[in-house]
């Protein structure tokens, strides 16, 4: 059966411009102006930052940031193409692999790379255990009006009015060589907040709720989410960051939020009381399309395996169990085969749903308000000695303090959860990874096949389910009896943190920005490797199939897993070894064999790339000899420009051409390099000797030569050298 989406019907869209007129949308002419466009927050913003045209922009941020699966890759992709000192501020942070055990001291030895580098070249650097990236960011790094580039795909501050945006890792290296990023003027999205949420109900069901409504169709995808309106000030920041960063799920490009005196009390409370500055949509403002939400009509959601957008209300779901997880256990099916069923109806007894853990974790979950309404859920009620358990993992070290002074952390233990540290784990499949055959209940940002740590070839299977904080407390309360947050009585905290504490960060955040030491070493470890020698692109291309997918989507996940492999991230080819482990066990040997041969070769998806903005799904293919994606369509922009970032041909099928395609069959594209430097957004070739054309889409000059040359870092090296 189809799954049931109330989702759809707690949200109004609008595919038609509307205008901002005295504090609320109205319907705008049929053609309506460029003026009114630019009276956006979000045009607003971009215009501040670009240096192209008013279509074509060439952005410059203000800030970086990465975390320690990313930032070791992008430094030395730096190195080798010139970087003498960072041009912006450069956070670095440890929040994704400080945890793994696999391969020995490998990542403490990035962590005292990510050290060297900040000593080096002027960064700032957030040790292990202190706070997941983005919570960092929100206290310290975004501004009002400014924006941040990220190398993971939650970058996300919008409700601080700083748009931040996830790409890839060469994005990030093109900012600290002077380089812009380039995108043509996206369309912009009014998210019109109107309304109050209900006792019980949380940052995650609202953003499941939009999640639900706009994914399957692309009604946001590669727009701008400004979020104005009335219910905003209803809503406290923790709660504004919950549904902020979940927003990448929409596939949106990014977001903004209109600010006001509670983001104002934010910065102030935070000491940074300089970086506020109000932000409204200006009178007359156009917006493409409007999605309007009703806050008071939400309703605690669940997000059943294997996307966030596959979201139901707990209610609907209670109702119908059974119907609901035999379609997740068919599209199980349809993901792994008959030879590893996922048994979740098996979970349903006496009508109701037994789940099997619960997590609160990460830069959604982790935060205070999540946390202390968690507690008073718990409170006097506790967890119980059968299998359910609960683990929280606090966004940063100043969110830990706001919860011993304000008891809540005492709360939290006494329940029977287990308090855990500052750490991006349990999102991506490193920290709490469940039992065989398990159903977690989790308040991260992802539930992606395989993405809590399951490995399907070794007859390992396991599924999440995305709820909020307080619906996971409620849970955890019935013993793991799954229960909507709002069917409990209990006493909801304040909404403000007792005050911010930003002693960890004063005694443990090494803050060189401005500061670089040209002469200072980098600290490398036996597991950091350079990149192998990439090929510039031949004359004419010949092609291999490599690895044939025909799921509506493909993740990053699946073409690079994440968890504990991701320990790997700083040696290419060790960590190209696990490239689609997951989904496709035979693909690195084929790769291999192509190789060998003397091809290159190539995958076909039919939409692959939504999810991580990690370029470890482009660059594995690459060194083990990739040269191509095939595909429909692309996910996202990121991983279309991650492809092109590590020389990798960005080839769409249309639908109207039939692809019966096989690992082993030969791609041939003649005077390849020839027809990239014509400017054609078209390649004449063949598949198994047919005819085929190719759209490559629109393609900057900037980046044809870097296909040309075989990825970013042969371009700027040919730069440095004058041949470019």
């Amino acid at each position: 059966m189809e799954m049931p989406c109330v989702a759809k019907r707690m949200i109004e869209r609008t595919e038609q411009p509307v205008v901002w007129k005295n504090g609320a949308p109205q319907k705008a002419d049929p053609r309506p102006g460029k003026e009114g466009f630019r009276k956006t927050i979000a045009y607003r913003i971009l215009r501040a930052h670009n240096s192209g045209s008013p279509e074509d922009l060439k952005i410059r941020f203000d800030a970086l940031i990465s975390h320690d699966i990313t930032y070791v890759g992008i430094i030395q992709t730096a190195v080798a193409s010139g970087l003498k000192t960072f041009p912006m501020p450069y956070v670095l942070t440890n929040c994704h692999n400080s945890l793994c055990a696999v391969g020995g001291t490998i990542n403490a030895d990035d962590h005292r790379f990510g050290l060297s580098a900040a000593q080096k070249f002027g960064g700032i650097f957030v040790p292990a255990n202190l706070a997941v990236c983005h919570q960092y960011a929100r206290e310290q790094l975004a501004g009002s009006g400014g924006m941040v580039l990220g190398s993971d795909s939650h970058t996300r501050y919008g409700p601080l009015g700083t748009m931040g945006i996830g790409e890839g890792g060469p994005e990030l290296v093109k900012q600290l060589l002077g380089g812009t990023y380039d995108i043509k003027r996206p369309e912009v999205v009014l998210v019109y907040l109107t309304g109050k949420p209900a006792r019980g109900v949380g940052p995650h069901d609202v953003a499941l709720a939009l999640c639900g409504n706009v994914y399957e169709d692309g009604f946001v995808k590669n727009r701008v989410l400004e979020f104005a309106g009335p219910g905003i000030a209803n809503l406290s920041m923790d709660f504004r960051f919950g549904v902020d960063v979940m927003t990448t799920e929409s596939a949106c490009l990014t977001s903004v939020w209109a600010t006001d005196r509670t983001a104002e009390a934010y910065y102030e409370d935070h000491h940074r009381a300089d970086a506020y500055r109000p932000l409204a949509p200006e009178e007359g403002a156009i917006y493409d399309r409007m999605i309007h939400i009703d806050l008071s009509r939400i309703e605690p959601m669940i997000a059943l395996p294997f996307h966030p957008s596959e979201a139901c209300t707990i209610r609907e779901f209670m109702e119908n169990p059974g119907d609901i997880l035999r379609a997740c256990e068919k599209r199980a099916l349809d993901i792994f085969g008959p030879q590893l069923p996922l048994r979740l109806t098996d979970k349903v007894r006496d009508g109701k749903l037994l789940a099997d853990q619960g997590i609160i974790a990460g830069c959604s979950g982790g935060m205070y308000e999540n946390l202390s309404e968690a507690a008073a859920i718990l409170r006097s009620r506790g967890l119980s000695c059968g299998p359910f358990a609960l683990s929280v993992y606090p966004s940063s070290l100043p969110v830990s303090l706001s919860l011993m002074n304000s008891g809540d952390a005492k709360t939290l233990l006494e329940a029977g959860a287990v308090l855990k540290p500052c750490f991006c784990g349990p999102c991506f499949g490193a920290g709490d990874v469940p039992s065989n055959g398990a159903l977690s209940l989790r308040h991260t940002t992802r539930n992606f096949p395989n993405r809590e740590g399951s490995i399907p070839k070794e007859g390992q299977i396991s599924a999440v389910a995305l709820m909020d904080a307080r619906s996971i407390a409620a849970t955890a309360a019935m013993g793991g009896v799954l229960t909507p947050a709002t069917s409990l009585d209990y006493e909801a905290p304040r909404q403000e943190a007792p005050g911010f504490d930003a002693r960890p960060y004063a005694h443990r955040v090494y803050s060189g920005w401005g500061h670089a030491q040209p002469d200072a070493k980098l600290v490398y470890g036996p597991n950091i490797r350079p990149w192998p020698e990439i090929p510039a692109m031949p004359e004419d291309l010949v092609l291999e199939l490599a690895s044939v997918i025909h799921d509506p989507v493909t993740t990053t996940d699946e073409l690079i897993p994440s968890g504990e492999t991701s320990s790997f991230r700083s040696n290419p080819l060790r960590l190209a070894e696990f490239a689609l482990s997951r989904r496709d066990p035979d693909y690195v040997r084929r790769a291999k064999d192509i190789r060998a041969r003397g091809l290159a070769s190539c995958i076909f998806a039919e939409c692959p790339g939504d999810g991580s903005a990690r370029e470890q799904a482009a660059s594995c293919q690459r060194v083990l000899g990739g040269a191509a994606n095939i595909c429909r369509k692309f996910a996202t922009k990121r991983y279309r420009s991650n492809c092109i970032n590590w020389g990798m041909l960005p080839l769409v099928l249309s639908p109207e051409i039939p692809f019966n395609g096989k690992p082993g069959d030969r791609i041939e594209i003649p005077g390849v390099r020839r027809a990239l430097q014509s400017g054609t957004d078209t390649l004449q070739g063949t598949i198994s000797g047919k005819p085929v054309t190719f759209s490559i889409g629109p393609l900057t000059q900037e980046e044809r030569q870097i296909l040309l040359d075989g990825c970013l870092m042969n371009y700027y090296a040919n730069r440095e050298a004058g041949r470019g």
